[in-house]
């Protein structure tokens, strides 16, 4: 599918653009969001032993950062924003494209921004009781609308501001927690007996969901890949960098977080770093952590605010019936898109429970990954001369580990939630449903 002329404009570079430093704010504050400040209070119910809980965060690292170098091909090979929609469109067929975008829009980014802002209300709640986590969260994301459907200039210097905070503030915890920590609790990096057996058992790989959804958003820059500044040299090392530098974070905030607090203190909960925090730094010191991981959600919603819509600008670009979500303002932002995606994340937040959007969008998402994955190999075998100015390393083992982990991880997800996984089919048939209508 070849680029409007309205993609064409963004691809010569004549509108406003985004660096890569602002092009990595957005990976790694679209990955660092509710899963890790979250995913440990569920695993905590099926696994109680420091290695296998550490373990989960490696092995979810290396399956993101395959991902993304798999991505950085396609990426770096058909240099249009879009993500999915983009890359299916052209791999497979403008069905499998659309009904990916719909996708992407919806449960991508619509589901884990209200997710993101669910979590920013409830730590704030938490430190103010009278608030409420829901109206919290519905003001964050109309807050952080604004500021994005306005200039570049704007959108950046927030995006890039908001991030290098939250790297700094969580590296600091780490520190905080560990040292602070009284008495601290015992943590094992090397496995213990019997942790062989959770390792290859099936709460360890339902476990897995969670932290897939935390590493959700390491295809981000994808998203914005027609505004970026020289994409086919510079999204590899975005997509790679940001991972890995957010594969580190996840490792050490998780290992914060089991030597701060009791287990049997987190199991089950929502708000896992606010218990930590209680527990090494005293009441006082959890009500100002509390206020400050409720900040580091910013960026969250901030970069999921700022790449989704473009899903929807392409679209609009391409299908006449949905042509006004690809208007822009003066600035080239795509305005239109970015108010339609707010309006769906705030029907997600006031109409749905947390954990139904964690399991459903992690099945989703993963869905639709291992398909654009897959794509590496089909594209190769099709358009052998298409120019590839970056291949991705360790081809073919680095895909063929993503799909196989993927595959793994989503017939455990059917197995142990069905009705979560069913939920996939309708959102699906919608989508062929548009896509009919947009075709005629």
């Amino acid at each position: 599918m070849n680029p409007s002329p309205a993609a064409a404009t963004r691809l010569s570079g004549k509108k406003g653009c985004y660096s890569p430093y602002a092009a990595t704010a957005v990976v790694v504050a679209n990955m660092i969001g509710t899963g890790v400040f979250t995913s440990l209070g569920f695993q905590l119910l099926d696994l109680q032993s420091t290695f296998p809980l550490l373990l989960l965060w490696v092995v979810g690292g290396a399956a993101a950062f395959c991902g993304a170098v798999s991505y950085a091909e396609l990426g770096a090979a058909i240099p249009r924003s879009g993500g999915e929609y983009t890359f299916l469109s052209r791999i497979y067929h403008p069905v499998v494209g659309l009904v990916s975008g719909w996708i992407s829009a919806t449960i991508g980014f619509a589901a884990p921004t209200a997710l993101a802002a669910i979590t920013f209300g409830t730590y704030l709640a938490s430190v103010f009781p009278s608030l409420s986590p829901t109206w919290l969260g519905a003001g964050l994301v109309v807050v952080v609308t604004g500021v994005h459907a306005t200039t570049y200039r704007s959108s950046s210097l927030f995006q890039r501001g908001f991030t290098t905070i939250k790297v700094v503030l969580i590296a600091a915890f780490c520190v905080a927690a560990v040292a602070l920590a009284d008495p601290p609790q015992p943590v094992s990096l090397l496995p213990a007996a019997g942790d062989g057996t959770l390792v290859f058992s099936g709460a360890f790989a339902v476990s897995l969901i969670y932290v897939s959804y935390a590493y959700t958003g390491w295809n981000a820059a994808t998203y914005l890949t027609g505004e970026l500044a020289d994409p086919q040299r510079t999204l590899p090392r975005v997509l790679g960098g940001g991972t890995l530098l957010v594969t580190v974070l996840y490792v050490g905030l998780n290992y914060a977080f089991l030597k701060a607090a009791p287990m049997e203190a987190m199991a089950g909960k929502i708000e896992v770093g606010y218990v930590a925090a209680t527990h090494a730094f005293g009441p006082a010191g959890a009500a100002i952590m509390g206020v400050t991981l409720a900040v580091l959600l910013v960026s969250t919603v901030s970069a999921m605010v700022m790449a989704g819509p473009r899903v929807l600008q392409v679209i609009g670009e391409d299908y006449t019936l949905f042509r006004r979500l690809s208007r822009t303002n003066r600035d080239g932002i795509p305005a239109v898109a970015i108010l339609t995606q707010a309006t769906l994340s705030l029907a997600f937040i006031v109409t749905a429970s947390f954990e139904t959007i964690l399991v459903f969008a992690g099945f989703t998402l993963g869905l639709n990954s291992l398909l654009t994955v897959a794509g590496v190999f089909v594209l190769r075998v099709r358009e052998p001369d298409t120019e590839r100015p970056y291949r991705v390393w360790g081809f073919p083992f680095t895909p063929l580990v993503y799909i196989a982990l993927t595959l793994c991880t989503l017939a455990y997800i059917a197995m142990d939630r069905p009705a979560e996984a069913l939920m996939a089919i309708p959102l699906i048939g919608s989508g062929l449903v548009f896509y009919l209508i947009a075709r005629r």
